[in-house]
């Protein structure tokens, strides 16, 4: 190690530990003991222009350990990242800064995503590979490529400790993601106490099951060219992924923390700064000290970075110019545009067509969205015959078909959930990821980032209520859409028809953010759209789908998905006791709250306090729609094993039950 890459590693430390200091809050331990491996990796090898945050081609580096996130700042900072200043170093953790206590992609330009749950960036990572492969199969000729780098992680203990982590590392093994490069920092340290305590598996042998190549660095610390020698044969096995164990020491130079779980997530205090400065022959004052030919050294990547897209960037021109549509293609996708026209391909159902189920629907749609929208990809965790995701004569995703579209997930739902993540975070694709619904409950931290980060991912979860009966409560959801409409910037849709589950395709090819679409498991009927309001309202979140005859309603139905055609029925038993129906889907609330206050009073008006909603779910979260004297049909206990018509007449959802039900809200 020379002086001059002593110092820059120690410069990456002390920027850490300062910024942790003035905050008085982070995690010192992991950019202490890991800068010599990320210094090595982003100096060395990390292919990326600091001037353009976004170039397509750039590696990709992932921090899975996000609590390390000051270290992540560091090294945007030293090696130019304008955005990221010295001041921004300074506001670390605090409101409004570029430099929040766990990396955010979307707030911090050169943060590549969203971690700090533990086991989602590594597992996020999976996913960046794919869609690299799948890209550079795509598009690359012989003489040009325009899709060609590295997926690079830095995963701590805990990371390798999350279920999540071992559902996408048994994927990555299975497809051979040579490019797909995990530098696993092996302190033996963890936040409560030394790993021995509860993680003495041997990791080698377990990621060498996986289909992993396994690579050991013992001085993670000191030996430089062993971690560097390191990279390069990991760079060099096309047919693996691969896990570099780096041995660290957590904290390392503090006296009287390193190599503790003390130096973990707590500044180490003015006194032990002090020590660990002196410990490893840095100047004491002043704080955030970096000497300047250590900036110019870090601040080479700036020159290194804009030369080498440079070169990229006449690639894609000599290739737009010999591939003119490919060349088209190639830049509608990195935009985020749709082809002109796609939903045009979209299929139109007719009443005759039913009764159809939902789930069918979608995957008629799904397949006619595949065959116009070339980067569209996803597939569903063992269970696309029965979601009906599995798109025809577009291939299977693997090391033998980098084209293919379809991912085979295996029953990985968590693991499926933070891979789509990360092609959604790669950028260039439109991904989806598909489960029943209730067992989207293990893949509820994946959906939750996808909110939190805004990615355009589309979730689709199927056997959507106790409709399914005799698989029965394990498998029946009812809190499951209350919990996902809990989650902010996550826009939730329950369809009521075949046509409805067009519509709210739409809205998810288009939408910026997450979508979760949510289909019947049985058959329902297809409504008839001269009679009842046009499916298109639908991209409103709810909407007038029949009115009261003969002037005010005297009554408000409200329903979502299966129960639309059930609370059809029961109003037409309402209406032959004289009273005034107008009956409404909602199948998004969240698309219906965007909507201006005028429209929302035009669906609902407030002098109409009689309002009854069905839903065979969670009655939670309803009761902003239904008022004061209003009633909602709901599903608020588990449900059962039975044939499904059983199952409404038990628990209250036959038309001739939500009738009796209803009359009573009017007073009959």
């Amino acid at each position: 190690m020379t002086d001059l890459e002593k110092r820059a590693i120690n410069t990456i430390r002390f920027l850490a530990v300062d910024a942790i200091q003035k905050a008085k809050s982070g995690h010192p331990g992991l950019p202490m003991g890991a800068a010599p491996m990320t210094y090595v990796l982003w100096h060395d090898f990390l292919k990326h222009n600091p001037k353009n945050p976004k170039w397509p081609d750039r590696d990709r580096f992932v921090l899975s350990a996000g609590h390390g996130s000051m270290m992540l700042y560091a090294l945007l900072y030293l090696t130019g990242y304008e955005d990221v200043t010295m001041d921004q170093l300074k506001s670390f953790r605090q409101w409004g800064s570029l430099t929040p206590g766990h990396p955010e992609w979307g707030v911090t330009p050169g943060v590549e995503a969203t971690t700090g749950p533990l086991g989602q960036g590594i597992s996020n990572a999976v996913g960046m590979a794919i869609a690299e492969r799948f890209l550079g199969a795509k598009y690359n000729k012989d003489e040009y490529k325009l899709m060609d780098h590295y997926t690079y992680v830095l995963a701590s203990d805990g990371d390798l400790m999350e279920g999540v982590a071992s559902e996408a590392a048994s994927i990555a093994g299975h497809q051979k993601l040579g490019k797909l490069i995990v530098l696993y920092d092996d302190n033996k340290i963890s936040l409560a106490a030394p790993t021995s305590a509860s993680f003495t598996e041997d990791v080698a042998k377990r990621f060498e099951a996986y289909g992993w190549q396994i690579l050991r660095v013992e001085d993670g610390n000191e030996d430089l060219d062993a971690i560097r020698n390191a990279i390069k044969e990991a760079q060099s096995d096309v047919e693996r992924p691969t896990l570099i164990m780096v041995r660290t020491t957590i904290g390392y130079g503090s006296p009287k923390k390193a190599g503790t779980p003390a130096a973990h997530g707590s500044p180490l205090g003015e006194d032990e700064v002090k020590a660990a400065k002196e410990n490893l022959g840095w100047p004491t004052e002043p704080d955030f000290y970096v000497p300047e030919d250590v900036l110019n050294h870090f601040r080479e990547a700036v020159e290194k970075g804009e030369k080498a897209e440079n070169e990229w960037n006449n690639t894609l021109n000599k290739y737009k110019e010999k591939y003119p549509d490919e060349g088209a293609e190639w830049d509608r996708i990195w935009e985020g545009k749709l082809p002109d026209g796609w939903e045009k391909s979209l299929p139109q159902f007719k009443p005759e067509d039913g009764p159809l189920p939902t789930r069918k629907a979608s995957g008629a749609i799904i397949n006619a969205i595949a065959s116009v929208v070339p980067n569209f990809i996803g597939g569903a965790a063992d269970l696309e015959p029965s979601t009906n995701t599995y798109m025809k004569d577009m291939g299977d995703q693997g090391a033998d078909n980098p084209t293919g579209r379809n991912i085979r997930f295996g029953v990985r739902e968590h693991g499926m959930g933070a891979i789509v993540n990360g092609i959604a975070y790669h950028g260039g694709l439109i991904p989806f990821g598909s489960t029943f619904l209730v067992f989207s409950d293990y893949m509820r931290g994946s959906i939750r980032v996808s909110a939190l980060a805004g990615l355009h991912t589309i979730w689709v979860l199927s056997h959507d209520s106790v409709w399914l009966g005799e698989d029965g409560p394990t498998h029946q959801p009812v809190e499951h859409l209350a919990s996902l409409r809990a989650i902010p910037n996550l826009v939730v849709i329950r369809a009521a028809d075949a046509n409805e589950m067009v519509e709210a395709w739409k809205v998810a090819m288009q939408c910026k953010g997450p979508v979760v679409l949510t289909l019947s498991r049985h058959g329902l009927p297809i409504l008839d759209r001269s009679v009842y309001a046009s499916a298109e309202n639908l991209k409103k979140g709810a909407y007038v789908l029949k009115d009261a005859d003969g002037g005010k309603p005297d009554l408000i139905l409200i329903a979502t998905g299966s129960e639309v055609s059930v609370a059809i029925e029961a109003a037409k038993i309402i209406e032959d006791k004289g009273v005034k129906v107008r009956i409404v889907s909602m199948p998004s609330w969240e698309l219906f709250d965007k909507q201006d206050q005028s429209y929302k009073d035009e669906v609902l008006p407030p002098d109409i306090k009689e309002r009854v909603v069905v839903e065979t779910g969670s009655s939670m979260g309803w009761c902003k729609y239904t008022g004061e004297k209003g009633i909602v049909i709901s599903q608020d206990r588990f449900g059962a094993s039975a044939p499904y018509k059983v199952l409404l007449e038990k628990f209250g959802f036959t038309p001739e039950q939500i009738a009796e039900k209803a009359l009573k809200v009017v007073g009959k």
